[in-house]
């Protein structure tokens, strides 16, 4: 049997990590500024983590929410302390798409609506309705297409008056656009979309997914507008590599028995590794960390002059060039051994590293972004 082809791959099998690097099966070393799709948020292999997963294997890594599991609690009260959200209540499950599916699913339980408002650009997973409120035609298939799906531009607030009507079931927004090139939503524009919702009855989902955990330096990217979200979807660094999700729901929604469900979500393994994550972003301040050298990475790349535009928010950095980043990201990977990421927008490089790294790595990555900028201009 062989494995279904779906992503092009590079010839490079990272055999084990610790903190920002990664070390092939030749033992060669590369800084790690992807994360694995800003999967790894704490780094890898910290020893707490590790410890952490170990002791909960040893005891019992398995059962089904068909009885009680006390450690989902214990996620859930650390998780609203460090992000604010504390009388919110937590829905766990597997994955991104499968957040924002329950998201969205739960906005419409609650206003029996059923038309979605999505950001141009946008990328909210690959299942059903996620990828309905994707804004990329090429990976739905038919069935996708009979959700009732309108996009409309990321920071035209006019353009979202219009739109949002109380016929809209729900406005689901990433507090920094991922997979469309690092876009972040500006305060205003957040404001204006809370103050609609709040108006027509529609429900406000930030999707957190790639943004969330101490990415940004908040908690959450969209806390910088000082606004509250009415749903929350969470998913890729909250369990540094172990699969875990959830959303947070506000007061507004009813738990009822039978509007969500779950057979692998909130296992004692996942919400262990969630755990863990949250102990050593508080222990070690990891949201500073990634506030603090995200805004010097962002200032020193700012000085380049072949970068066009920088954007972002802590260790979420969008870097666009003049031209077409894949040679650069090339030269970055394989002479300099240091892990970028791409996006939509052909030209702009994303960089989602551990909340870890160091401004000795974060200069490392600079000294290295600017020699390969440099033989880039050469070769054209």
């Amino acid at each position: 049997m062989n494995l279904f082809d779906v992503y092009p791959l590079f010839d490079i099998e990272p055999v084990r990590g610790e903190g920002a690097y990664v070390y092939d099966k030749d033992n060669v070393q590369y800084l790690d500024l992807y994360g694995g799709h800003a999967v790894i948020s704490i780094g890898h292999s910290h020893p707490h983590y590790i410890e952490k997963l170990t002791e909960q294997l040893k005891k019992i890594g398995f059962y089904s929410n068909s009885v009680k599991i006390p450690i989902q609690k214990e996620l859930a009260e650390k998780l609203g302390k460090l992000s604010g959200y504390e009388d919110y209540a937590l829905f766990l499950c597997n994955s991104g798409a499968e957040a924002n599916e329950n998201a969205l699913k739960m906005a419409s339980f609650h206003n029996s609506r059923k038309k979605i408002v999505a950001m141009k650009g946008a990328f909210h997973g690959r299942t059903s309705l996620a990828v309905a409120c994707t804004d990329n035609p090429s990976i739905q298939a038919e069935v996708n297409k009979v959700h009732e799906v309108v996009f409309t531009p990321l920071n035209d607030e006019e353009a979202l008056k219009k739109i949002v009507t109380d016929e809209v079931c729900a406005v689901i927004i990433e507090g920094i656009q991922g997979v469309g090139g690092v876009k972040v939503p500006n305060t205003h524009f957040l404001k204006t979309a809370r103050e609609l919702c709040n108006k027509t009855g529609a429900i406000l989902i930030l999707d957190e997914i790639q943004s969330g955990f101490g990415r940004s330096g908040n908690f959450f990217a969209h806390q910088g507008a000082d606004i509250k979200a009415d749903i929350i979807s969470m998913a890729k660094g909250m369990g540094n590599g172990f699969p875990i999700a959830g959303i947070l729901l506000s007061p507004i929604f009813a738990a009822k028995h039978g509007l969500l469900g779950t057979t692998f979500g909130g296992n004692y393994l996942a919400c262990a590794s969630s755990v863990a994550v949250l102990d050593v972003m508080k222990n070690e301040n990891l949201i500073s960390n990634a506030k603090e050298i995200g805004n010097y990475l962002m200032q020193e790349l700012a000085l380049i002059k072949q970068v066009k535009e920088v954007r972002g928010m802590g260790l979420m950095i969008g870097i666009e060039l003049y031209e077409n980043c894949a040679p650069v990201r090339n030269e970055l990977l394989h002479k300099h051994h240091i892990f970028t990421g791409s996006s939509s927008d052909k030209n702009t490089l994303r960089v989602l590293p551990p909340l870890c790294l160091t401004r000795k790595q974060a200069d490392t990555f600079l000294s290295a972004l600017n020699i390969a900028l440099k033989n880039s201009l050469a070769a054209s």
